[in-house]
Protein backbone atom coordinates (compact mmCIF):
# COMPACT_ATOMS: atom_id res chain seq x y z
CA UNK A 1 0.00 0.00 0.00
CA UNK A 2 1.15 3.55 -0.82
CA UNK A 3 -0.11 6.62 1.03
CA UNK A 4 0.51 10.32 0.47
CA UNK A 5 -0.30 12.89 3.14
CA UNK A 6 -0.14 16.50 1.98
CA UNK A 7 2.78 15.97 -0.40
CA UNK A 8 4.12 18.69 -2.67
CA UNK A 9 6.50 18.22 -5.56
CA UNK A 10 8.42 20.75 -7.65
CA UNK A 11 10.50 20.41 -10.78
CA UNK A 12 12.70 23.48 -10.82
CA UNK A 13 10.48 26.49 -10.17
CA UNK A 14 7.32 24.74 -11.32
CA UNK A 15 4.94 23.33 -8.70
CA UNK A 16 3.70 20.02 -10.11
CA UNK A 17 1.25 19.32 -7.30
CA UNK A 18 0.77 20.32 -3.69
CA UNK A 19 -1.14 19.19 -0.62
CA UNK A 20 -1.83 15.89 -2.42
CA UNK A 21 -3.47 13.08 -0.47
CA UNK A 22 -4.13 9.60 -1.83
CA UNK A 23 -4.00 5.92 -1.01
CA UNK A 24 -3.10 3.27 -3.59
CA UNK A 25 -4.24 -0.10 -2.27
CA UNK A 26 -2.62 -3.45 -3.02
CA UNK A 27 -3.78 -5.10 -6.26
CA UNK A 28 -5.53 -1.96 -7.48
CA UNK A 29 -5.01 -0.87 -11.10
CA UNK A 30 -4.73 2.89 -11.40
CA UNK A 31 -4.54 5.07 -14.50
CA UNK A 32 -2.46 8.26 -14.15
CA UNK A 33 -3.74 11.04 -16.42
CA UNK A 34 -3.16 14.74 -16.97
CA UNK A 35 -1.75 17.12 -19.55
CA UNK A 36 1.86 16.93 -20.70
CA UNK A 37 4.14 18.37 -18.03
CA UNK A 38 1.54 18.03 -15.26
CA UNK A 39 3.76 15.69 -13.21
CA UNK A 40 2.79 12.13 -14.19
CA UNK A 41 6.32 10.89 -14.84
CA UNK A 42 7.59 12.87 -11.85
CA UNK A 43 5.14 10.95 -9.66
CA UNK A 44 6.81 7.74 -10.88
CA UNK A 45 10.25 9.22 -10.14
CA UNK A 46 9.02 10.02 -6.63
CA UNK A 47 7.87 6.43 -6.07
CA UNK A 48 11.19 5.12 -7.40
CA UNK A 49 13.14 7.32 -5.00
CA UNK A 50 14.63 9.40 -7.82
CA UNK A 51 12.93 12.55 -6.48
CA UNK A 52 12.03 13.70 -2.98
CA UNK A 53 8.89 15.45 -1.78
CA UNK A 54 9.11 19.17 -1.06
CA UNK A 55 6.47 18.85 1.66
CA UNK A 56 4.29 16.20 3.27
CA UNK A 57 5.01 12.52 3.72
CA UNK A 58 4.98 9.60 1.29
CA UNK A 59 4.57 6.14 2.80
CA UNK A 60 5.57 3.06 0.83
CA UNK A 61 5.12 -0.39 2.36
CA UNK A 62 8.55 -1.75 3.38
CA UNK A 63 9.95 -4.48 1.16
CA UNK A 64 7.72 -3.57 -1.79
CA UNK A 65 9.22 -4.89 -5.05
CA UNK A 66 8.83 -2.19 -7.70
CA UNK A 67 9.25 -2.76 -11.43
CA UNK A 68 9.34 -0.15 -14.19
CA UNK A 69 10.35 0.04 -17.84
CA UNK A 70 13.83 1.42 -18.46
CA UNK A 71 13.76 4.33 -20.92
CA UNK A 72 17.35 3.83 -22.10
CA UNK A 73 17.77 1.53 -25.09
CA UNK A 74 19.64 -1.67 -24.11
CA UNK A 75 22.82 -2.64 -25.94
CA UNK A 76 25.12 -5.60 -26.07
CA UNK A 77 25.54 -9.16 -27.26
CA UNK A 78 23.41 -10.75 -24.52
CA UNK A 79 20.65 -12.96 -25.93
CA UNK A 80 17.22 -11.35 -25.91
CA UNK A 81 15.69 -14.08 -23.75
CA UNK A 82 18.52 -13.84 -21.21
CA UNK A 83 18.12 -10.05 -21.08
CA UNK A 84 14.42 -10.47 -20.31
CA UNK A 85 15.00 -13.13 -17.62
CA UNK A 86 17.44 -10.70 -15.96
CA UNK A 87 14.30 -8.76 -14.98
CA UNK A 88 13.69 -11.35 -12.25
CA UNK A 89 16.47 -10.08 -10.01
CA UNK A 90 15.78 -12.51 -7.17
CA UNK A 91 15.99 -15.45 -9.59
CA UNK A 92 19.36 -14.31 -10.91
CA UNK A 93 20.67 -13.87 -7.35
CA UNK A 94 19.60 -17.40 -6.39
CA UNK A 95 21.13 -18.84 -9.57
CA UNK A 96 24.41 -17.07 -8.81
CA UNK A 97 24.45 -18.45 -5.25
CA UNK A 98 23.60 -21.92 -6.55
CA UNK A 99 26.52 -21.85 -8.99
CA UNK A 100 28.88 -20.86 -6.17
CA UNK A 101 27.50 -23.62 -3.91
CA UNK A 102 27.96 -26.20 -6.66
CA UNK A 103 31.56 -25.10 -7.21
CA UNK A 104 32.14 -25.52 -3.46
CA UNK A 105 30.22 -28.83 -3.45
CA UNK A 106 28.10 -27.59 -0.53
CA UNK A 107 25.29 -30.14 -0.62
CA UNK A 108 23.19 -28.55 2.13
CA UNK A 109 23.30 -25.12 0.51
CA UNK A 110 22.57 -26.64 -2.91
CA UNK A 111 19.44 -28.27 -1.53
CA UNK A 112 18.25 -25.04 0.12
CA UNK A 113 18.79 -23.04 -3.05
CA UNK A 114 16.94 -25.58 -5.22
CA UNK A 115 13.98 -25.29 -2.83
CA UNK A 116 14.19 -21.52 -3.17
CA UNK A 117 14.19 -21.81 -6.96
CA UNK A 118 11.06 -23.93 -6.81
CA UNK A 119 9.32 -21.46 -4.51
CA UNK A 120 9.88 -18.55 -6.94
CA UNK A 121 9.02 -20.55 -10.08
CA UNK A 122 12.62 -20.40 -11.16
CA UNK A 123 12.42 -23.60 -13.21
CA UNK A 124 9.74 -22.06 -15.43
CA UNK A 125 11.60 -18.78 -15.94
CA UNK A 126 12.58 -19.47 -19.55
CA UNK A 127 9.03 -20.51 -20.41
CA UNK A 128 7.67 -17.33 -18.80
CA UNK A 129 10.15 -15.19 -20.73
CA UNK A 130 9.24 -16.91 -24.00
CA UNK A 131 5.56 -16.27 -23.29
CA UNK A 132 6.21 -12.56 -22.72
CA UNK A 133 8.31 -12.24 -25.86
CA UNK A 134 5.73 -14.09 -27.94
CA UNK A 135 2.92 -11.89 -26.64
CA UNK A 136 4.90 -8.75 -27.49
CA UNK A 137 5.39 -9.92 -31.07
CA UNK A 138 8.82 -11.53 -31.13
CA UNK A 139 9.32 -14.53 -33.41
CA UNK A 140 10.42 -17.77 -31.76
CA UNK A 141 13.71 -17.79 -33.66
CA UNK A 142 14.52 -14.20 -32.65
CA UNK A 143 14.65 -14.72 -28.88
CA UNK A 144 18.20 -16.11 -29.07
CA UNK A 145 19.45 -13.16 -31.11
CA UNK A 146 21.63 -10.58 -29.33
CA UNK A 147 20.05 -7.36 -28.10
CA UNK A 148 22.06 -5.39 -30.68
CA UNK A 149 20.27 -7.30 -33.45
CA UNK A 150 17.00 -5.41 -32.83
CA UNK A 151 15.89 -1.92 -33.86
CA UNK A 152 15.12 0.77 -31.29
CA UNK A 153 11.39 0.01 -31.14
CA UNK A 154 11.98 -3.69 -30.57
CA UNK A 155 14.57 -2.94 -27.88
CA UNK A 156 11.90 -0.93 -26.07
CA UNK A 157 9.69 -4.04 -26.27
CA UNK A 158 12.56 -5.97 -24.67
CA UNK A 159 12.60 -3.41 -21.85
CA UNK A 160 8.85 -3.88 -21.40
CA UNK A 161 9.18 -7.68 -21.35
CA UNK A 162 11.99 -7.38 -18.79
CA UNK A 163 9.79 -5.22 -16.53
CA UNK A 164 6.91 -7.71 -16.81
CA UNK A 165 9.30 -10.57 -16.04
CA UNK A 166 9.94 -9.09 -12.58
CA UNK A 167 7.60 -10.64 -9.99
CA UNK A 168 6.79 -7.19 -8.65
CA UNK A 169 4.33 -5.94 -6.06
CA UNK A 170 4.10 -2.58 -7.85
CA UNK A 171 4.37 -2.18 -11.62
CA UNK A 172 4.91 1.30 -13.10
CA UNK A 173 4.17 1.62 -16.83
CA UNK A 174 4.65 4.91 -18.69
CA UNK A 175 2.97 4.85 -22.14
CA UNK A 176 3.70 1.13 -22.65
CA UNK A 177 1.75 0.92 -25.93
CA UNK A 178 3.89 3.48 -27.79
CA UNK A 179 5.98 0.87 -29.61
CA UNK A 180 3.34 -1.87 -29.89
CA UNK A 181 1.11 -2.98 -32.74
CA UNK A 182 -2.56 -3.80 -32.18
CA UNK A 183 -2.01 -7.52 -31.49
CA UNK A 184 0.62 -6.74 -28.86
CA UNK A 185 -1.63 -4.08 -27.25
CA UNK A 186 -4.50 -6.56 -26.96
CA UNK A 187 -2.16 -9.16 -25.46
CA UNK A 188 -0.77 -6.63 -22.97
CA UNK A 189 -4.30 -5.64 -21.89
CA UNK A 190 -5.05 -9.26 -21.07
CA UNK A 191 -1.75 -9.74 -19.24
CA UNK A 192 -2.27 -6.65 -17.09
CA UNK A 193 -5.83 -7.66 -16.19
CA UNK A 194 -4.39 -10.80 -14.61
CA UNK A 195 -1.39 -9.08 -13.02
CA UNK A 196 -1.69 -9.86 -9.26
CA UNK A 197 0.11 -6.75 -7.99
CA UNK A 198 -0.61 -3.02 -7.96
CA UNK A 199 -0.44 -1.28 -11.34
CA UNK A 200 0.15 2.42 -12.00
CA UNK A 201 -0.36 3.15 -15.69
CA UNK A 202 0.33 6.39 -17.56
CA UNK A 203 -1.40 6.38 -20.93
CA UNK A 204 -3.17 8.69 -23.38
CA UNK A 205 -4.95 5.68 -24.89
CA UNK A 206 -8.52 5.95 -23.57
CA UNK A 207 -9.51 2.48 -24.79
CA UNK A 208 -6.47 0.90 -23.14
CA UNK A 209 -7.24 2.64 -19.83
CA UNK A 210 -10.91 1.64 -20.03
CA UNK A 211 -9.97 -2.01 -20.47
CA UNK A 212 -7.33 -2.17 -17.73
CA UNK A 213 -7.75 0.26 -14.81
CA UNK A 214 -10.25 0.53 -11.96
CA UNK A 215 -9.24 3.98 -10.68
CA UNK A 216 -8.11 7.22 -12.31
CA UNK A 217 -5.61 9.56 -10.67
CA UNK A 218 -5.91 12.97 -12.37
CA UNK A 219 -3.17 15.60 -12.06
CA UNK A 220 -4.18 19.10 -13.08
CA UNK A 221 -3.21 22.61 -12.09
CA UNK A 222 -1.13 21.53 -9.11
CA UNK A 223 -3.87 19.30 -7.74
CA UNK A 224 -4.03 15.51 -7.65
CA UNK A 225 -7.41 13.79 -7.32
CA UNK A 226 -8.56 10.16 -7.62
CA UNK A 227 -11.79 8.93 -9.21
CA UNK A 228 -13.30 5.45 -8.95
CA UNK A 229 -13.84 3.62 -12.22
CA UNK A 230 -12.14 3.52 -15.62
CA UNK A 231 -11.42 6.47 -17.91
CA UNK A 232 -14.96 6.74 -19.28
CA UNK A 233 -16.34 6.85 -15.73
CA UNK A 234 -13.76 9.50 -14.87
CA UNK A 235 -14.87 11.70 -17.77
CA UNK A 236 -18.48 11.58 -16.56
CA UNK A 237 -17.48 12.41 -12.98
CA UNK A 238 -15.10 15.14 -14.12
CA UNK A 239 -17.77 16.76 -16.34
CA UNK A 240 -20.22 16.73 -13.42
CA UNK A 241 -17.60 18.23 -11.11
CA UNK A 242 -16.81 21.02 -13.60
CA UNK A 243 -20.51 21.75 -14.06
CA UNK A 244 -20.93 22.05 -10.29
CA UNK A 245 -17.91 24.34 -10.08
CA UNK A 246 -19.29 26.54 -12.86
CA UNK A 247 -22.69 26.76 -11.20
CA UNK A 248 -21.07 27.63 -7.88
CA UNK A 249 -18.92 30.27 -9.56
CA UNK A 250 -21.94 31.89 -11.24
CA UNK A 251 -23.91 31.87 -7.98
CA UNK A 252 -21.07 33.40 -5.99
CA UNK A 253 -20.41 35.98 -8.72
CA UNK A 254 -24.03 37.11 -8.44
CA UNK A 255 -23.66 37.39 -4.66
CA UNK A 256 -20.48 39.44 -5.12
CA UNK A 257 -22.16 41.78 -7.59
CA UNK A 258 -25.12 42.21 -5.21
CA UNK A 259 -22.82 42.96 -2.25
CA UNK A 260 -20.73 45.41 -4.27
CA UNK A 261 -23.91 47.24 -5.24
CA UNK A 262 -25.04 47.38 -1.60
CA UNK A 263 -21.67 48.68 -0.42
CA UNK A 264 -21.53 51.36 -3.10
CA UNK A 265 -25.04 52.52 -2.25
CA UNK A 266 -24.81 52.64 1.54
CA UNK A 267 -21.14 52.94 2.53
CA UNK A 268 -21.43 56.72 2.98
CA UNK A 269 -24.70 56.60 4.93
CA UNK A 270 -24.21 56.57 8.68
CA UNK A 271 -27.33 54.46 9.28
CA UNK A 272 -26.04 51.74 6.94
CA UNK A 273 -22.28 52.02 7.52
CA UNK A 274 -22.07 49.04 9.87
CA UNK A 275 -24.02 46.83 7.46
CA UNK A 276 -21.84 48.01 4.59
CA UNK A 277 -18.68 47.10 6.53
CA UNK A 278 -20.15 43.66 7.27
CA UNK A 279 -20.92 43.13 3.59
CA UNK A 280 -17.38 44.17 2.65
CA UNK A 281 -15.97 41.46 4.93
CA UNK A 282 -18.32 38.87 3.39
CA UNK A 283 -17.31 40.09 -0.06
CA UNK A 284 -13.61 39.58 0.71
CA UNK A 285 -14.30 36.01 1.86
CA UNK A 286 -16.34 35.21 -1.26
CA UNK A 287 -13.67 36.60 -3.60
CA UNK A 288 -11.02 34.53 -1.77
CA UNK A 289 -13.11 31.36 -2.13
CA UNK A 290 -13.45 31.96 -5.88
CA UNK A 291 -9.69 31.81 -6.24
CA UNK A 292 -9.79 28.14 -5.15
CA UNK A 293 -12.58 27.05 -7.52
Amino acid sequence: MITADGIALRRGEKVLFQNARFTFYARNKIGITGSNGSGKSSLFALLLGEMQTDAGTLGIQPGLVISHVAQELPRGARRAIDYVIDGDVELREVQCKLKAAEEQEDADQIGILHEHLGAINGYSAEARANQLLDGLGFKAEDVINPVDYFSGGWRMRLNLARALMCRSDLLLLDEPTNHLDLDAVIWLESWLKHFPGTLLLISHDRSFLDNVVQTICFIDGGALKTYKGNYSAFEVQRASHLAQEKASYIKQQREIDHMKSFVERFRAKATKARQAQSRMKQLAKLELSLIHI
